[in-house]
């Protein structure tokens, strides 16, 4: 009776393995249709899709969920003494969606799409020190490089840098191909989007068969569809609706730690932040520990204006004390001995933003800085109101820090959106990327950081623990940042 008891369990198990094997049920999340009509399921694109594309094609280097370069598409990789040249060998047997096989030259001519001057993708500054890429053999890509750089596996961590087959960047916005874990099945990007499961995915079938990405703009709109079971994932919960979720049997919450940023940009090339006294004085005048606390009830790390992530091996320290005082100075130092005033552009795409600018509004009064809260629409709030208008909010996900110094406050960035032109900050970056020492390369960017806190025009006040809303139905959701998440575990009951 015992062996048949066991022999029962045993195959009671092997079923239930069988069973969960084959992709099953449907996965919902929504995105935010920030880029209306400019939408894209091109990754290297402003319009970006990013909830779609990361799902459909992979990288090949990607964050272990420790943050760390970890294989992708490439299986492993290596460098020269200097860093000026880094060989990466890449996983046999993949096969993109359409059956064709992924090889160096899909490396090659995927990459050489981000570096194409007449596409100006935002992501070229990522591979910016990259200045020829070969396939050595089909599973072998040499990375030849302007200038000695440590750090090459770090910015091809990116996570707009898919890789594609050779010769399909004609579709690749609305028709992608990718060796992801789930395949497009049709894309609108204003209504439903619906993929399948890649059952020839590398690592595996993936969990659930089917995933529908939904465009809903606003994010309390996003919050109700959750609450309704229309979705089955909300990465935008704040600390004022958790307790919606908290203690209800219906949905789970995961508490992530990031490096991902909020923040309030004042541009350097308009009046009366292209005087650095000024934007100075707007950023010291801010509670960064009270907004910290108001809007996300402690949720996250106080950042002093530094956008490099808490975890990342080159944050540098900092405090940031409120200065009532100092800003009143700087500002009559500046000509204003009466204050200031201006706009904050505000939409509901990102749930916390209203918030920050109505606290910010609040703490700065004392110094006379007048704050008018102007509400703009959502829908298309990336191509209409941010970098157009003098003062706006922004968002940024976690990046390494040479990328993120660069990408969005260097002087020759696309992306810069403070329109920053230091070039002290710009020389200390150029500097760490060709320092091979690691101390050495630190210390570079730690005083590029620093540099920021005087002349940057991006109050950030904090990094975010994101907070994460899951129906109940839902299992094995990565709880680490968006980037790092193997969409291929996710499975619905």
């Amino acid at each position: 009776m015992k062996r048949l008891a066991l022999a029962l369990t045993a195959a009671a198990l092997a079923a239930s393995l069988s069973v969960n094997a084959a992709p099953t049920g449907t996965f919902r999340q929504a995105h935010e249709y920030g880029s209306g009509t400019n939408s894209s399921l091109d990754p290297i694109s402003k319009g970006r899709v990013f909830q779609i594309t990361e799902k459909i094609m992979s990288r090949l280097v990607r964050p272990g969920e420790d943050g760390k370069p970890s294989p992708d598409l490439a299986a492993s990789w290596s460098s020269n003494e200097m860093a000026t040249e880094w060989t990466f060998r890449l996983r046999e047997g993949v096969k993109f969606h359409d059956g064709s096989p992924f090889d160096a030259r899909s490396v090659v001519y995927s990459l050489g799409r981000v570096q194409d001057k007449t596409i100006a993708s935002p992501a070229a500054s990522t591979i910016k020190m990259v200045e020829r890429i070969e396939a050595v053999d089909p599973h072998t890509v040499r990375f030849v490089l302007s200038a000695p750089y440590a750090d090459l596996p770090l910015q091809l961590m990116d996570y707009r840098l898919r890789m594609i087959p050779e010769g399909s960047g004609d579709t690749v916005a609305t028709s992608p191909v990718g060796t992801g874990p789930f395949k497009l099945v049709s894309y609108d990007p204003a209504g439903t989007t619906v993929l399948e499961a890649n059952a020839d995915y590398w690592e595996g079938p993936p969990g659930v068969a089917r995933m529908e990405i939904i465009a809903i703009p606003d994010a309390q709109a996003r919050l109700q569809a959750l609450l309704a079971g229309q979705i089955d994932m909300e990465r935008g919960i704040t600390q004022q609706q958790r307790p919606l979720l908290d203690n209800n049997a219906r949905y789970q919450i995961q508490d992530v730690p990031t490096g991902n940023w909020r923040a309030i940009v004042f541009r350097t090339d308009v009046a009366p932040f292209d005087d650095p006294r000024v934007r100075k004085a707007v950023r010291i005048a801010a509670d960064r520990k009270g907004l910290l606390d108001l809007v996300l009830g402690g949720g996250g790390v106080v950042s002093c204006d530094n956008p490099v992530g808490p975890r990342d091996q080159y944050r540098a320290d900092a405090t940031c004390a409120q200065d009532i005082a100092g800003a009143k100075a700087l500002l009559a130092e500046a000509g204003h001995p009466n204050g200031i005033e201006f706009d904050l552009h505000v939409s509901g795409i990102e749930p916390s933003w209203s918030t920050i600018a109505e606290v910010y509004q609040q703490q700065v009064a004392s110094a006379g800085i007048k704050v008018n809260i102007v509400r703009v629409p959502s829908d298309g709030y990336w191509k209409d109101v941010w970098m157009k208008k003098p003062v706006v909010m922004t968002r940024w996900n976690e990046r390494p820090a040479d990328q993120v110094l660069h990408e969005v406050f260097h002087s020759g960035e696309k992306w810069n959106e403070s329109a920053l032109s230091d070039s002290t900050f710009d020389g200390l970056l150029a500097k760490a990327r060709r320092e091979l020492d690691f101390e050495a390369r630190k210390a570079l960017y730690g005083e590029a950081q620093r540099r920021l806190q005087e002349v940057g025009g991006s109050l950030i006040p904090y990094h975010v623990n994101r907070l994460v809303g899951l129906t109940a139905r839902v299992r094995d959701v990565d709880a680490v940042e968006n980037n790092s998440i193997r969409w291929h575990r996710v499975k619905v009951d």
